[in-house]
């Protein structure tokens, strides 16, 4: 589609105002985020960097491991091999730097005034030529209104063929001048957009040859990598060996084994009653258990179908939803010679949900310490009205004030009879020795 001369020079000067008020404008906001990507990868290598250090220290501790000095060696040599490489991603953004946001800098304030001048200089040129030419058409049309009259027509007829040449040559002149001056800013915007995917194509060259050598370098050690983890329970050899040896029974006894203890010959001796008392007498409890302690937030992050099931699974696995450690506790807890129980008053409303080991109770309720050390913020207890025993946060209570402690009764005859039987072994005992 051809185009006339007046929608040339519009594109011209549009093409220079497009290079000025969009491009120009657009490679700043590119350098500003630029420099953007610059910190944030320079954040990465230096979180990295911290990371794999933390890797290879990890690496040394295993290093120093009988069983894992292998895979200490592969945990430094990752940690190594990481590093290297981020360095080298480094080095690549020094010249991102360099070679782009460096240049783009430098060019953009340059390329703003040059751009703004060649416009004016192109639109300057071109009303010159245009006002040429209209002054030699207003001379065309002097000569022809003369040579209406009559006179020496000859004459005026000579200088109108030699106007109408001027005119002509004029406006080819503007016509040139548009189309080498519509190509000059076409060209220009050019110029700058292959300037930028140049820059682009070099620094992608580079990032293309930095991860080649990434993975040239990792697949030579991948697979040494993955053969040292790939079987968890091999044991070298030489710890192997050591280990047999300690197993192997030896007919001279090791300097450090203990001798039977002397109260197996007095409870020989001592017969039927000592059995008895050794039947009677209480066992050291264990302590309760981890799940008792289960903080009742960790429901929230749980299908509420999944956290029934586990609740049932546990249940069905001990038997019962109490904890028979803590009844044990409690047992002999109650058999000791106290005075008093301490207890505690609600001052918050608390729900035990889906855990049937913890306790449920509203605000001014008085729980009884059946463990009277805090575990890590739980306390386990009796509810006073519902005699619900399980564990509560200890934030959730006071102390209640003397006067309000229950005393507690006094022991059994079970517990009567385990002090008779324990006074009668202490007697007979001397007699033996």
């Amino acid at each position: 589609m051809s185009r006339g001369p007046e929608e040339v020079n519009r594109l011209t000067e549009s093409t220079y105002r497009n290079v000025m008020e969009q491009f120009n404008p657009g490679l700043r906001n590119l350098i500003n985020l630029g420099k953007n990507y610059e910190k944030a990868v320079n954040a990465m290598i230096l979180a990295g960097k911290a990371y794999y250090d933390g890797v290879a220290k990890i690496g040394e501790i295993a290093a120093g491991s009988p069983v894992s000095t292998e895979l200490g060696h592969v945990l430094i040599e990752i940690s190594s091999i990481h590093k290297k490489l981020n360095e080298s991603l480094d080095e690549n953004f020094r010249k991102f730097h360099k070679e782009i946001i460096h240049e783009l800098e430098k060019k953009t304030e340059l390329d703003v005034k040059y751009m703004n001048a060649t416009l004016k200089r192109y639109q300057a040129e071109h009303r010159n030529k245009l006002d040429s030419l209209e002054k030699s058409q207003a001379e065309l049309k002097k000569i022809r209104r003369k040579s209406q009259g009559g006179r020496n027509a000859l004459k005026y007829e000579h200088k109108e063929i030699e106007y109408v040449e001027t005119i002509t040559s004029r406006q080819n002149e503007i016509q040139k001048f548009i189309a080498d001056g519509c190509r000059e800013a076409l060209l220009e915007e050019k110029r700058r957009f292959c300037f930028l995917v140049d820059k682009h194509c070099s620094f992608a060259n580079r990032i293309h040859q930095y991860h080649l050598q990434s993975a040239e370098l990792i697949n030579s050690k991948l697979p040494k990598w993955q053969e040292t983890c790939g079987d968890a329970t091999k044991v070298p050899e030489k710890v192997m060996n050591m280990i047999e040896e300690i197993k192997t029974p030896i007919s001279t006894p090791m300097s450090g084994t203990p001798l039977p203890s002397p109260m197996i010959e007095r409870s020989s001796m001592v017969g039927r009653d000592y059995d008895t008392l050794s039947k009677y007498s209480p066992k050291i409890p264990s302590a309760p258990s981890a799940r008792a302690s289960t903080s009742p937030l960790i429901d929230m992050f749980n299908n509420p179908a999944t956290v029934a099931q586990n609740s049932e699974r546990k249940n069905n696995s001990t038997g019962s939803s109490d904890d028979p450690s803590l009844q044990r506790s409690v047992s002999v807890a109650t058999g000791l010679n106290r005075v008093k129980k301490q207890k505690v008053k609600t001052i918050f409303p608390h729900t035990a949900g889906a855990n049937q080991t913890l306790l449920s109770f509203a605000q001014g309720d008085v729980i009884t310490l059946l463990v009277s050390e805090e575990k890590d913020g739980w306390l386990y207890g009796e509810h006073e009205g519902t005699r619900v025993r399980g564990w509560f946060p200890s934030s959730y209570t006071k102390l209640l004030e003397e006067n309000e402690k229950e005393t507690v009764s006094v022991p059994g005859p079970r517990m009567m009879q385990m002090g008779l039987q324990s006074r009668l072994f202490s007697e007979k005992i001397p007699l033996l020795l």
